[in-house]
Order: structure tokens, then C-alpha cells, then sequence
């Protein structure tokens, strides 16, 4: 393993800002593998650290193919890890809605340039992401459908659901979709939790990035097949919205199948304690997000259900 230098700001208050990499084998740029870019996002940084402790130990058995490299990039925002403040402290924007950056421009913008420029060139790109939506997804790929997308190769992550879905005007300055602009395959894995560790998510997710690269033949590694991913739209999603503000208290789970008209969870007045709405399933399926918002507004979108899901 080698430590890598990804990029360094100074700062006149504290430390500098350093992003760290950690490199994997030599040659051909395989996989490039990215954590937190905001600072709450504890999950995809724990997530990180236990994928760098894996590939030591496979790299030390020899594990990794000659002429290949794997990098993993724990964190590109530490000072607002430090601080525990999602967005960039100073002026409160988010470095993932910087891509590509601009070298000359505001600190977000330089720091996503910065790092960008180290990301072009691999073949294969990873983003342990979290949602702008708070709550749980079951454990699955997320990729931009463009002209650079790869759908097919995403199976071998061995996730439950390959998500694919129509890149938005807000997308265009996300890293997953610079990076297939500047033709690295991108992948966006989301799972359980983003500001706590979820170690049991965390371990799908790690295993998902081994097991694909063992399926590329980049690492020699036994690991379980995982599963045969459920190949899924946007438009299969049906959104569920809050009828009210107040109290949220879910019944149902992300994971849980629902059955069309049953309770998915319960809106509760915050002064008199009583139940204000019921949030029925509006169809039968899986809970595919679910929010876990203590106190939510009216519309609101506190669930998705994947319409006609029934396997298990």
C-alpha cells in the first residue's frame, strides 16, 4: 500500500486541508474508489477504511493482478468531517455539486478541480455517496443513464437493485457523472445510514467493490456470489408524501414488503399526541427508501416503494 497525495490547500487558522488516497498494486488505472464528500457522512468513510484494510491484506497474499491498480479516497472533505457540518463551513456548499471545479474559483470549486484531475484516467469509478433525501435505501447500484453508462457491468457488484435513471440539470456537477463524461465507468453505491455506522450495510458494501473486482479479474479473492441484482427504473418507484407535518413514527421499514392499503407509518400531533394522518401503501411492493426524519413537513416524500416487487 502506498499513501497518496491527492491534494493540499493551505489554511490560515489550522492545518491545511490534505486529501488522502490509498494506492493498491501499480500500471493500468482499474478502480478508483471515493467516500465522503460531505462532512456527515460517517457511513461511506467507515465504509472506506474497512475496504483499505481488505485490500491490504490482499495485496500482502498477492492478490492484486500485475500491472493493475486499485486507489480508495476515504474522504476529500476532512474539515467538515471535523466539524460535523455536512455542506463546506465557510459558505455552506457542497463540494459534490462542484464537478468538475474550476482552479480559480471559489474553495469548493478548487478543491473538487483538484481532486477531479487525479480521478480522470481510471477505468472502472466508485462514489460511496449519501442521498439529499435523510433516510435508509436498501443496499444498491445507482448509475447516470448516459451515452458512457455501463448497466450491465453493475451486476457484478452482486447488489440487490441496479438503479438507472435520467441524469437531472442539478446532476451535471456531480462527480458520478463528470467522471462518465471524462470516460471512467461510474457507479454510485448507497446504503443503510450516512451520519452512524451500520456495520452490517457497510460490509455488503465493501464486499460488493471486492467481488466486483474479482469478477473483473483485477484482485484473486473468494467471495460469495451475492445476488442477481433486480434491474430498476425511476419510474418504478411510487413516491410516498406526508399528508401532514408533525411526528413520524414508520411501521414499516426499508426492506419490508407492503401490501397495497397497508399502514407504512403514522403522522402524530406534536401537542395533543393524537394521530393526525395514516400513511397507507399505495401499492404492493417492496420499501425501497424509507425516511427517518423524527419530525417531517407536509409533502414531504417519506417512502418508495418499488411497485410489483415481490422477491425476497
Amino acid at each position: 500500500m502506498k499513501k497518496v497525495r491527492i491534494y493540499e490547500m493551505p489554511s490560515l487558522y489550522r492545518e491545511p486541508l490534505e486529501i488522502t488516497g490509498y494506492r493498491f498494486g501499480q500500471g493500468e488505472k482499474a478502480m478508483a474508489v471515493v467516500g465522503a464528500v460531505r462532512g456527515n457522512e460517517i457511513q461511506q468513510l467507515y465504509i472506506c477504511s474497512q475496504l483499505v484494510k481488505k485490500l491490504k491484506e490482499i495485496e500482502a497474499a498477492g492478490g492484486i493482478r500485475e500491472n493493475a491498480a486499485i486507489e480508495v479516497i476515504p474522504c476529500v472533505n476532512p474539515y467538515s468531517v471535523n466539524i460535523g457540518k455536512r455542506f463546506w463551513a465557510m459558505d455552506n456548499t457542497d463540494i459534490n455539486r462542484m464537478f468538475p471545479g474550476y482552479d480559480q474559483g471559489e474553495t469548493t470549486q478548487r478543491i473538487a478541480a483538484g481532486v477531479f484531475e487525479h480521478l480522470q484516467g481510471w477505468k472502472w469509478g466508485v462514489h460511496f455517496a449519501s442521498f439529499y433525501r435523510r433516510g435508509d435505501f436498501v443496499p444498491h447500484v445507482r448509475l447516470m443513464k448516459t451515452d458512457f453508462a455501463d448497466p450491465d457491468a453493475a451486476v457484478d457488484f452482486g447488489l440487490p437493485f441496479v438503479l438507472t435513471r435520467k441524469p437531472l440539470p442539478i446532476d451535471t456537477t456531480t462527480l458520478n457523472y463528470n467522471w462518465q463524461i471524462w470516460d471512467t465507468k461510474a457507479y454510485t453505491i448507497l446504503t443503510r445510514e450516512s451520519e452512524r455506522i451500520d456495520p452490517v450495510s457497510a460490509r455488503t458494501a465493501v464486499n460488493a467493490v471486492l467481488r466486483f473486482l474479482a469478477r473483473q479479474k483485477i484482485i484473486t479473492y473468494r467471495i460469495d456470489g451475492g445476488r442477481v441484482p433486480e434491474m430498476l427504473r425511476d419510474s418504478r418507484l411510487v413516491p410516498v408524501h406526508a399528508t401532514a407535518a408533525g411526528i413520524f413514527r414508520p411501521v414499516l421499514g426499508t426492506g419490508d414488503q407492503a401490501h397495497k392499503g397497508e399502514v407504512l407509518a403514522e403522522i402524530i400531533d406534536p401537542g395533543e399526541g393524537k394521530v393526525l394522518k395514516t400513511l397507507e401503501s399505495p401499492a404492493d411492493g417492496l420499501v425501497f427508501f424509507a425516511c427517518r426524519d423524527p419530525l417531517i413537513l407536509q409533502r414531504q416524500i417519506v417512502f418508495e416503494i418499488i411497485r410489483d416487487f415481490h422477491g425476497g
